[in-house]
């Protein structure tokens, strides 16, 4: 539990910095996200989890 907490800490640190160092950038690509299908989001999604996944179990079962 505690790694979870760690890992969703890191993933709000790393949006925020994205929104503190690029804010222009991050409002054009949310505004490009209503041109993309559910389909293509759902891919992309289900990629990144896999690769997220993959990561993590390698990490794992390898220390």
């Amino acid at each position: 539990m505690r790694e979870l907490i760690i890992a969703f800490g890191l993933f709000l640190f790393i949006e925020g910095i994205l929104y503190a160092i690029f804010p222009s950038k991050m409002k054009n690509m949310l505004s490009k996200l209503n041109q993309v299908s559910d389909s293509q989001l759902r891919s992309g999604g289900l990629i990144f989890a896999i690769i997220g996944f993959v990561i993590i179990w390698y990490l794992k079962s390898n220390v």
